[in-house]
C-alpha cells in the first residue's frame, strides 16, 4: 500500500487519516464486545438457548436473501479468479443453509458448559475445591470465504458466554452481512446485547491487523482460512491464538486392509470435497500390495478423474504422472493427490511425521496391532482408522458446529466446538481456614 501511494503528502496523510478511522472502529467495537461479553457471563442456559432457535428460525425465513446475496459474492468471486476449492467455499446453497440451520439447532440444545464442575476436591485442612467452567470473554473470529463461519462462530460462542467480532473474507462480505441481520434479530428477540455478535463492518484488511493488536478488548483470536492467513495471524497477533493450519491428510493403505473399506474411504476422503481442509491429499500404500490392491485403488482414483502424483514405484502404473518434491506435503485443495509405496508401517509413519501438519490422518487396515501402533506413533490433532477423514469435522463429532480444526497443542486441539471455547476457574470454601 506504502509503495502504491508515493508522492503526494496529502495522499499519505489520507491514508493515514483511513487507517486511523479504521482502528477507532475496531477498538469501539472491542469495547462493546467487552461489555456484552459481561452480560453473556452470567445470561441463563434458557436464554441462550432462546436466541439460538431464534436465530435458526430467522435464517430460515431469510433464505432467499441470504441466497441473493451469496450470488453476489459468487459473481465477484469468479470476477476475481478464484481456485475451485475457493469458490466452493464460498458457495451456500439451500443444503448447505439448512446445514447451517441444524448447526445453530443442535448448538441450542446442547448442555451449557458454562457453570460446569470440572472436578471438585477436599484437601486436608478442610478446603472444598471446585474447578468450574467459565467463559473465555471475548473471541475474534477471522475467516476467508466460508460464509456459514458467520453463523457457526456466533452460535458457538454464544452458547458458551462469549462475545465475538467476526471479520470475514471480502470475497464473502455481502452473505455473511445477510446471515450476521439473522443472528442479530436472534438476539434481539432474546433480549441478549446485539453487541454480542458483531460483524466488522468493512472489506479493508486494515480492520485485521487491528484486531491482532487488541489485547485489552480480546481474549483470543481463532484464524480460519489457508496458510497465508493463518500465517499472517500467527505472526502479526499479539492475541493469543487458536492456529488452524492447512489440511495436509494422510491415509495409510496397510497390507491387512479390507478392500472393500478401502475402497469406499479413499474415494470419500479424496472427492466428496476437494476443497475442505479434511480432504485426503497423500495416499500411502504398502509396497506388499501395491501390484494387488494398491493398484486398483490407484486406478479407481483415475477413472474418477483425479490425478495422482505418483513416486517411481507407483508412476508405473499407466495414467498416472511423476510427482514432484512439492508435492509432498502439499494441500492440493483440488482433484489431485499424492501417492508413495512404503515398505512397511515404519516408514509411513515416517513420511507423515516429516510431512503432515498435524491436521488429520488415517489408517485402513484390519490388523489392530497395527492400528494401536499409528494410533501412538502419531500425534495429529485427529486419528482414524477404517473411516473417511472428511469426517474431521465438529458438526460430524457431535458438536454443532466448529470454528475450526485446532492443530496446537495449548488450550484447545481438534475441532473447536463450545467447550473448547471455555475456560475455567477454581471456587475454595472454607470454615475460617487459615494456612499454617
Amino acid at each position: 500500500c506504502w509503495k502504491n501511494c508515493s508522492g503526494s503528502p496529502r495522499r499519505f496523510s489520507n491514508l493515514r487519516l483511513v487507517m486511523s478511522d479504521i482502528h477507532s472502529l475496531v477498538v469501539d467495537i472491542g469495547k462493546k464486545a467487552r461489555e456484552a461479553s459481561r452480560s453473556l457471563a452470567v445470561a441463563s442456559s434458557l436464554q441462550k438457548k432462546e436466541a439460538l432457535i431464534f436465530c435458526a428460525e430467522s435464517i430460515k425465513e431469510n433464505t432467499e436473501n441470504i441466497l441473493e446475496q451469496n450470488k453476489k459474492d459468487l459473481e465477484i468471486g469468479a470476477s476475481k479468479g478464484l481456485s475451485n476449492a475457493l469458490m466452493d467455499r464460498l458457495l451456500l446453497n439451500e443444503e448447505r443453509i439448512g446445514s447451517m440451520i441444524g448447526g445453530l439447532e443442535a448448538i441450542a440444545n446442547q448442555n451449557d458448559p458454562i457453570g460446569e464442575v470440572m472436578e471438585a476436591w477436599r484437601r486436608p485442612n478442610g478446603l472444598e475445591i471446585k474447578r468450574v467452567r467459565t467463559p473465555l470473554g471475548v473471541v475474534g473470529v477471522i475467516y476467508e470465504s466460508r460464509p456459514n463461519v458467520t453463523a457457526d462462530a456466533g452460535a458457538l460462542c454464544l452458547k458458551a458466554g462469549n462475545s465475538v467480532i467476526l471479520r470475514g473474507g471480502s470475497e464473502s462480505y455481502n452473505s455473511s452481512v445477510a446471515i450476521h441481520k439473522c443472528l442479530l434479530d436472534g438476539l434481539s428477540k432474546a433480549n441478549l446485547p446485539a453487541e454480542s455478535i458483531q460483524l466488522i463492518p468493512t472489506r479493508d484488511r486494515a480492520a485485521v491487523a487491528s484486531l491482532l493488536q487488541l489485547t485489552e478488548h480480546v481474549d483470543v483470536i481463532v484464524p480460519r482460512g489457508g496458510k497465508s492467513l493463518v500465517g499472517l495471524v500467527q505472526s502479526e497477533a499479539r492475541v493469543p491464538v487458536f492456529a488452524h493450519l492447512e489440511g495436509i491428510v494422510h491415509i495409510y493403505l496397510d497390507k491387512d486392509a479390507d478392500p472393500s473399506k478401502a475402497f469406499d474411504v479413499i474415494l470419500n476422503s479424496k472427492m466428496r470435497r476437494t476443497g475442505i481442509c479434511g480432504a485426503a491429499e497423500c495416499l500411502l500404500i504398502n509396497n506388499d500390495i501395491l501390484k494387488g490392491l494398491g493398484s486398483e485403488i490407484v486406478k479407481m482414483l483415475l477413472d474418477a478423474g483425479v490425478e495422482v502424483r505418483a513416486d517411481k514405484e507407483v508412476v508405473k502404473i499407466p495414467g498416472t504422472v511423476a510427482a514432484n518434491k512439492d508435492d509432498w506435503g502439499n494441500e492440493f485443495l483440488d482433484s489431485k493427490i499424492a501417492v508413495k509405496a512404503v515398505a512397511d508401517l515404519e516408514e509411513a509413519i515416517r513420511h507423515i511425521q516429516s510431512f503432515s501438519s498435524s491436521h488429520t490422518d488415517c489408517i485402513i487396515t484390519e490388523n489392530l496391532e497395527v492400528r494401536d501402533e499409528f494410533f501412538t506413533q502419531l500425534d495429529s490433532a485427529i486419528l482414524m482408522h477404517n473411516a473417511s477423514t472428511q469426517f474431521a469435522d465438529g458438526g460430524e463429532f457431535g458438536m454443532g458446529a466448529e470454528i475450526g480444526i485446532a492443530t496446537g497443542k495449548l488450550h484447545a486441539r481438534g475441532p473447536v466446538g463450545t467447550v473448547q471455547l471455555t475456560s475455567f476457574k477454581y471456587l475454595v470454601e472454607g470454615q475460617g481456614t487459615i494456612r499454617d
